[in-house]
């Protein structure tokens, strides 16, 4: 059986610049998934248009919109790179000056060209939960958000709240601490 091997993190966009290249509907979608996500994202795009869509959603954001064709310069600065053109090769060409310059990239629909995946994500307050299929199938991953979403209560932001007050009022060491804290939301899974 083929393993799901990538390493989730959670990133802080706000800290980060990110870079899409590219103006049409896949550079849009991917800059309305990553605003949404983190509305204080920090985002440059680059491409000769864009659509009124993205030009609305840059307006409501940090983001700033270049026209014109991509060059290798644009990645000066840049943490984070998304390749969105509709031109196989000027992806490919973002793929290998992101690889020699140690900047993460993601070239859309595209996993042999990614070091990273943009999956689906399920936000509830303080809750955020990311769904990842490999790569294999953004469906699959979409169908899951929505089963979450649905699945997730809309107060667990207060139990997360109330937890945190709790945690700071335990005594002992990290281990007893965690002891108590497991025993404690023990049945927080039968409750959902």
């Amino acid at each position: 059986m083929e393993r799901n091997n990538l390493y989730p993190i959670f990133l802080k966009a706000k800290h980060l610049n990110i870079l899409i290249v590219g103006g049409g509907n896949v550079a849009e979608e991917k800059l309305t998934f990553l605003l949404k996500s983190s509305p204080d994202a920090e985002v440059t795009m680059v491409s000769p248009m864009f659509r009124e869509g993205t030009i609305r959603l840059a307006n409501s954001g940090n983001v700033k919109l270049i026209e014109d064709v991509y060059k290798n310069g644009y990645l000066k600065g840049h943490h984070i790179v998304i390749a969105t053109t509709n031109q196989p090769e000027i992806n490919r060409t973002i793929y290998k000056h992101c690889r020699a310059q140690n900047k993460l990239v993601n070239v859309a629909d595209n996993p042999p060209y990614c070091d990273f995946y943009m999956g689906g994500i399920v936000t509830k307050g303080n809750v955020k939960v990311a769904i990842s299929t490999n790569g294999k199938s953004p469906t699959t991953a979409k169908r899951l958000r929505q089963f979450f979403e649905d699945v997730i209560p809309e107060n667990i932001d207060d139990l997360v709240k109330n937890l945190n007050i709790y945690r700071k009022t335990i005594k002992g060491d990290f281990e007893q601490k965690v002891e108590k804290l497991n025993e404690f939301t023990k049945g927080l899974v039968e409750k959902i």
